[in-house]
C-alpha cells in the first residue's frame, strides 16, 4: 500500500471519532514519523477564544499512536497510551496548527513518540511526549 492509500484508510477510520470531529487531518507519513493539521476555530478553542490545551493534547496523541500503531503487527497487536505529558508554548487564535510525531523509541513492549505542534508562521506551540503500551490483541 503506498503513502496516500494508508493516509485514506486512516481517515476512513477517523470517521465519527473525536479526530473527525476534530478537524484532524493527517497529511504525511513516513518509517518514523506521523504529520498531520487541526484548525483553530469553534471545534478546538476554549471560551477565552484560544485554542484549547486539550486540543493539542488530542492532536498530539492521535499523531503518536497512529505513529506507533504503523510499527506493531496490527493482525496480533494494538496500542494504548498509558501517558501523555505536553508543554503549552504559544496561544492561537486562528488558522491552522500542524503537528508531527517522531518515534523516541519503538520497542517490543513500550514505545516513546515525541510530538511537536506549530502555527503557521513555524513557532511552538506545544511540545509533547506520548508513552505507549505494545498489547496482545484479545479477538
Amino acid at each position: 500500500m503506498n503513502k496516500q492509500e494508508i493516509i485514506k484508510k486512516i481517515h476512513t477510520r477517523s470517521t465519527s471519532t473525536m479526530v473527525e470531529n476534530l478537524g484532524i487531518k493527517i497529511i504525511d507519513i513516513g518509517e518514523n514519523f506521523v504529520s498531520g493539521k487541526m484548525p483553530v476555530d469553534e471545534r478546538t478553542k476554549q471560551p477565552f477564544g484560544l485554542l484549547h490545551g486539550g486540543a493539542s493534547v488530542a492532536l498530539a496523541e492521535t499523531l503518536g499512536s497512529i505513529g506507533a500503531g504503523m510499527n506493531v503487527d496490527q493482525s496480533s497487536q494494538s496500542v494504548v497510551g498509558i501517558e501523555i505529558n505536553a508543554n503549552h508554548l504559544k496561544a492561537v487564535k486562528t488558522g491552522w496548527v500542524f503537528g508531527k510525531a517522531t518515534s523516541i523509541r519503538v520497542g517490543r513492549k513500550i514505545q516513546v513518540w515525541e510530538i511537536d505542534i506549530k502555527n503557521e508562521d513555524g513557532d511552538f506551540v506545544c511540545k509533547s511526549r506520548l508513552t505507549l503500551a505494545v498489547i496482545e490483541k484479545n479477538d
